[in-house]
């Protein structure tokens, strides 16, 4: 320690300070999805990144429950935490008699029989759109993905699982009035899963569905990538391979004027439900989403040819990588600030400055990240990367089908900037977490026992002078890393035989272990953040 605890934290506290003041909220995510043919160890993954500073990041197991007949669940609004106040108790639905556990975070990651969902926000037409709390509809995505997670066992049950709820109470936005993109995985498939709503005029009593949706298929040895953007297009509901529908995914756009079956084209899911272009955000021909999809594509194909400003469906549904993928090279694209290409900020000739010699050189402040007070100073163009510095969590989930089911499934969980985490894996065996990584979050005040605080923290401090700091945390943060993926094989080894002399000992050591891991991981970033709070300090 360079200086003593107390005079580090009242530097904490004003670093926490420049966070609240300087940082850019972001409410997108960025999901992909590899099948298991196009993954190294056979594994089907996805990934999430929550793009929104505040969403609730404490990541909790939630046990499974047995309820007599006729019992009703309570259904919530506000379970992301978006907003101040806590959860909002919209209404109920009946409870089925038997729940699995699952991992509890924002948006609900994955169960105990390696179902785990992704999810991204995708944009809507305005026919569809309605008021958060104010209309019939019932049913958050967020809530949706509770109740899959809780009475589903593959990604097919956990899709119509959400399907048929949504269409019998409502789906509701609850990022802004938009649709929802989730990509639904098991140790066989993967999935991805489009919702809209049905207007604000929907009422259960119009005897109409409340939600549009339709599902489609990833390839075994492909990819999809999904940056708040609607993927599925043309559909052919009699390939229930490949396919899953509403029975309205159709008719209700003919009802409303978004298709015309007599035009002689084919129905295209998307064109008819999300808005091509526009001052939304959400339409599909803006830059922040078509700049994800070229880095990530490109990163899948680098002997292809891709242009950075080409339209969203030059971007094919799947694509089969040149090499198969591993769980830190999903890490890696949900790294990524477009290093190198057009889109990256840190290329900007704003950044340069006269060094001692009188040569041109980067800034030491130079970063990936800057904030919008900086990009205003500087006149930087702003581009919407991957990682951001207002991502509450991300996570890689990694499904494996031979291994038994309490070792066969990984979310290697992280908070805050994807590119400065520390991603620490999680079992389906798990059944706790560290204390300080399921609660003492508060928003409005820093505190030394949450967890999440030593990474936002960290996030701000490494941006004071990027170019140095980076090299810090990456001294301290990839050897943990490195560690825990090589102490993998090892640990499920042990875990996979504790299943079958004691399921109860291998419940007891992948908990203790994941429980290890949190600490390890939470106590290497405190330390690093008092020293590096010492090192880039002002008064040096």
């Amino acid at each position: 320690m360079l200086c003593t605890k107390r005079n580090a934290l009242l530097r904490v506290l004003a670093a926490v300070l420049c966070l609240s003041i300087f940082s850019t909220p972001v409410l997108a995510c960025t999901d992909v999805v590899v099948g298991k043919d196009a993954s190294v160890d056979g594994a089907v993954m996805t990934c999430h990144t929550a793009d929104g500073a505040y969403y609730d990041a404490q990541i909790r197991f939630i046990p499974g429950q047995k309820f007599p007949a006729g019992t009703m669940t309570p259904v919530y609004r506000n379970m992301t935490m978006e907003e101040p106040g806590g959860w909002v108790k919209a209404g109920e639905i009946p409870q089925v008699e038997e729940t699995y556990g699952y991992f509890h975070v924002g948006y609900p990651a994955m169960n105990e029989h390696r179902v785990a969902i992704g999810e991204t926000t995708i944009g809507q037409k305005e026919i569809l759109k309605s008021i958060p709390g104010a209309g019939k509809a019932l049913l958050t995505i967020e809530q949706l993905e509770v109740l899959a997670l809780q009475r589903a066992k593959t990604a097919r049950d956990a899709i119509r699982v959400m399907g048929d709820l949504s269409q019998k109470y409502g789906f509701i936005p609850s990022c802004g009035t938009e649709g929802e993109c989730l990509t639904v995985t098991d140790p066989d498939e993967a999935w991805i899963f489009h919702v809209f709503g049905t207007g604000f005029a929907w009422t259960p009593e119009s005897g109409k569905p409340g939600s549009v949706w339709a599902a489609q298929r990833v390839p075994d040895d492909e990819v999809v990538v999904v940056p708040n953007i609607a993927r599925i297009r043309f559909i052919d509901p009699k390939d229930t391979k490949n396919f899953m529908v509403s029975d309205n995914y159709m008719q209700h756009a003919i009802d409303n004027g978004l298709y015309d079956p007599k035009s002689g084209e084919p129905f295209d899911f998307q064109a008819a439900y999300s808005p091509a272009t526009g001052n939304d955000d959400w339409a599909l021909s803006s830059m922040w989403i078509r700049n994800r999809l070229y880095t990530i594509y490109k990163a899948l194909a680098p002997s292809r040819e891709w242009d950075p400003y080409a339209p969203v469906n030059a971007y094919p549904f799947s694509i089969k990588p040149e090499k198969k993928l591993s769980v830190r090279d999903i890490m890696g694209f949900i790294r990524s600030y477009h290093k190198g290409s057009v889109f990256d900020m840190t290329l900007d000739p704003m950044w340069m400055v006269q060094g001692k010699d009188g040569t041109a050189q980067l800034s030491p402040l130079t970063t990936p990240f800057p904030t919008r007070l900086q990009r205003d100073l500087l006149k930087i163009p702003y581009s919407r990367s991957i990682a951001t510095n207002a991502c509450a969590y991300s996570w890689v989930s990694q499904m494996r089908k031979d291994l038994p089911e309490p070792v066969g499934g990984v979310l290697w969980f992280g908070y805050d900037n994807p590119a400065h985490t520390l991603y620490v894996p999680i079992y389906t065996g798990t059944r706790d977490t560290k204390e300080s990584w399921k609660s003492n979050f508060d928003r409005d005040k820093l505190s030394l026992d949450c967890a999440q605080w030593a990474f936002m923290l960290q996030d701000d401090v490494v941006n004071w002078r990027y170019q140095e700091a980076i090299k810090d945390l990456e001294a301290v943060r990839n050897p943990i890393e490195d560690e825990f993926f090589k102490n993998q094989p090892e640990i499920e080894k042990k875990a996979a035989a504790l299943c079958k002399e004691d399921p109860a000992k291998a419940t007891k050591f992948l908990t203790d272990y994941t429980i290890e891991c949190m600490a390890k991981a939470e106590k290497a970033f405190w330390e690093l953040n008092f020293t590096s709070i010492a090192k880039y300090t002002n008064n040096r």
